[in-house]
């Protein structure tokens, strides 16, 4: 098969977008005959129909709707790709992709990167972090979407490289008044005859305390499901629910939601966490690496 060339592919991502020859011609400016030669040309090098005639235009046929998907991954890559470059000639002499689980991203990593870049050696690297649950952050550093992963280190990373970097502790957040607000320390069953707050159950988090329910023959009753730990501060506060978060990222928040934090007494209540990436990194992604690390080790 001849190599495909991503403008036809950009022309058949606006064709199927649109579902009409002469729209996307009138979005990329291009006449409607021009868009159907390309892609009559597209169709014989991957040798089979990719789009199927309709009553008021065109619609992709099942191999149009697969090369469509490789299609926008190319065209995103090679977005990255352009983005990455003009970075280079603008005299920026670094791009980093981390992908970082919630807690890591609440916790501490902001304040490690901002100290890193704040380096005069380091003005000219460029960050960029992502939320991902620790699967995709895994997925991400093995597919290369990102240089550096930051996730649990109970996950399975395979054959990436990783080094320890901080850890948390799970404490139970109560409002003000509640059954347990006097105590300094609970265990989970303790907490299972109450309605929960929590993060969707994708989440590390989540799927930690629901095995550990399960383990004690009883279910966690979620109340409230929210995609942010400030979310659920507040459902905690507005006394619907109470919540299992890290210690570290709640202890900022207790004067202005006015909550009570305790100790959770279980072995798997503290959680480390580690940096994961591949073999070869690029000269600012093992500054970033480097830097993360020996924040750790300080801290």
């Amino acid at each position: 098969m001849r190599d495909l060339d991503l403008t036809t592919l950009r022309l058949f991502v606006t064709v199927c977008e649109t579902g009409n020859i002469a729209r996307a011609g009138e979005k990329a400016c291009i006449v409607g005959s021009a868009i159907s030669k390309r892609l009559a040309q597209l169709e014989d090098t991957v040798g089979t129909p990719l789009l199927t005639r309709k009553r008021h235009g065109v619609a992709p046929t099942a191999a149009g709707e697969t090369l469509l998907e490789h299609a926008l991954f190319m065209l995103d890559t090679a977005g990255r790709i352009e983005r990455d470059m003009a970075a280079y000639a603008a005299g920026v002499r670094g791009q980093v992709r981390i992908l970082a689980s919630a807690s890591a991203l609440a916790e501490s990593l902001a304040d490690d990167v901002a100290a890193f870049l704040q380096q005069p050696d380091h003005q000219n690297i460029q960050i960029d972090m992502q939320e991902r649950i620790s699967p995709e952050v895994v997925r991400g550093v093995i597919d290369g979407t990102a240089s550096v992963g930051i996730c649990w280190d109970a996950a399975n990373i395979g054959s990436l490289k990783s080094l320890a970097y901080r850890c948390d502790h799970l404490a139970v957040v109560v409002p003000a008044g509640h059954a347990l607000a006097q105590r300094q320390s609970v265990r989970f069953v303790d907490t299972l005859d109450y309605e929960h707050v929590s993060l969707p159950v994708t989440s590390t988090v989540p799927l930690m305390l629901h095995r550990a329910a399960a383990a004690l023959g009883r279910g966690l009753a979620q109340r409230v499901i929210v995609t942010s730990f400030e979310a659920a501060l507040r459902v905690v506060r507005a006394r619907l629910a109470i919540s299992v978060m890290p210690r570290e990222v709640v202890e900022s928040y207790v004067q202005a939601h006015d909550v009570r934090i305790l100790a959770l007494d279980e072995t798997w209540a503290r959680r480390r966490f580690i940096l994961c990436h591949r073999d070869a990194l690029s000269p600012a992604a093992r500054l970033l690496v480097d830097h993360l690390a020996a924040q750790a080790a300080a801290a």
